[in-house]
């Protein structure tokens, strides 16, 4: 069987997009309740292909091509898979995000005007190693009603054929063509110059690749810029509920580009709250990196390790002026944190 091209590719996610835009609520969701299934009764043959892309990553960091942070986020195991497949349960059980009026005027006699939730069409996504985040990108494209040409990084290429065939196989009830996978670097380009049936990409990648994506294409792009994830303890927390949030955020998978890198935390609870953070972060081998007054508390550790954090203890909520409203302000350090993906991961 000849593969397809790129261009036919395309082209049958933008039939299959006025498709599945009509696609009942239901039958969004147990498409991808089925999608769940499928992954759930092949986990064998997933993390078979995962090996593979494995070894020839473990080969690739000893020659000093990739990086350990690479691997680790291509790795997969069953208890990822089965993060993957509650993930893919939760997007099926959000409500229907297509058909929701966001605001309504009235212009004149008879005359109406409406704001509603609609399908995007064709999303174009290029995305980094993780093998997951074709799962994640495929099940918010299905639900919200939109088909999807899917790039993901060659380290992770055994597993993204796997994934996306199975993706594939089990929503056979919905529009053919729907999402669509593709693998050579050089499609990236052919992708870029399809304006007029492509509607949105969404590159995932370093700065200077998404600048790249934004100046050789006149597709809307969805792109992100740098940031520092923050967690902020306040004088006010709930110490207990904290910590785990400040434990998990670092720990539950710090390979990725999301795990926090700076902990802020207010100097009047920094006694009882990073004593026990400390040493939950050195059970699992984090080095935190502190100021004056946080290494006045908890002694900071200064050998090698892989993993690091910046605490601080001597941030204090700014003192709200007389008749202001109670919102953020442009002095607080949450508002430099950015949440989107800031490193090269392909």
């Amino acid at each position: 069987m000849t593969e397809k091209t790129t261009t036919t590719k395309v082209e049958e996610a933008q039939t299959a997009a006025l498709r599945i835009a009509g696609l009942s609520d239901e039958a969004r969701s147990d498409a991808l309740h089925s999608i769940a299934e499928t992954i759930d009764a092949n986990h064998d043959e997933i993390l078979e292909a995962n090996g593979k892309d494995v070894r020839e990553a473990q080969q690739l960091l000893e020659a000093g091509e990739y990086s350990q942070a690479l691997v680790d986020r291509l790795k997969l195991s069953t208890s990822k898979l089965e993060s993957i497949t509650d993930m893919v349960r939760s997007v099926a059980a959000q409500a229907d995000p297509l058909g929701t009026t966001q605001t309504a005027r009235k212009l004149d006699e008879g005359l109406e005007l409406y704001k509603c939730t609609v399908p995007i069409g064709v999303v174009g996504t290029i995305f980094e190693s993780r093998p997951d985040a074709l799962v994640q990108i495929a099940s918010l494209c299905l639900r919200s009603g939109n088909a999807v040409i899917l790039k993901g990084g060659s380290e992770a290429s055994h597993s993204n054929r796997v994934l996306f065939e199975l993706i594939r196989d089990a929503t056979a009830d919905v529009p053919d063509g729907w999402a669509q996978l593709i693998e050579a670097r050089a499609d990236v380009d052919t992708v870029l110059e399809m304006d007029d049936a492509i509607d949105l990409v969404m590159p995932r990648g370093s700065s200077e690749f998404v600048s790249y994506i934004q100046d050789n294409t006149s597709i809307p792009v969805l792109g992100h810029t740098e940031g520092v994830c923050h967690v902020y303890v306040d004088e006010e927390a709930d110490i207990s509920m904290a910590t785990d949030i400040a434990y998990d955020a670092k720990v539950q998978y710090p390979a990725v580009c999301n795990a926090v890198e700076t902990l802020l935390v207010h100097e009047r609870v920094a006694a009882d709250f990073l004593p026990e953070i400390a040493s939950q972060y050195e059970d699992a081998g984090v080095e935190m990196r502190g100021d004056e007054a946080s290494r006045n508390i908890v002694p900071m550790e200064t050998a090698k390790a892989t993993r690091h954090l910046v605490i601080s203890c001597r941030w204090r909520r700014p003192a709200k002026r007389t008749g202001e409203p109670s919102t953020a302000t442009s002095s607080s350090p949450s508002e430099s944190s950015n949440r989107s993906t800031k490193r090269p991961i392909t």
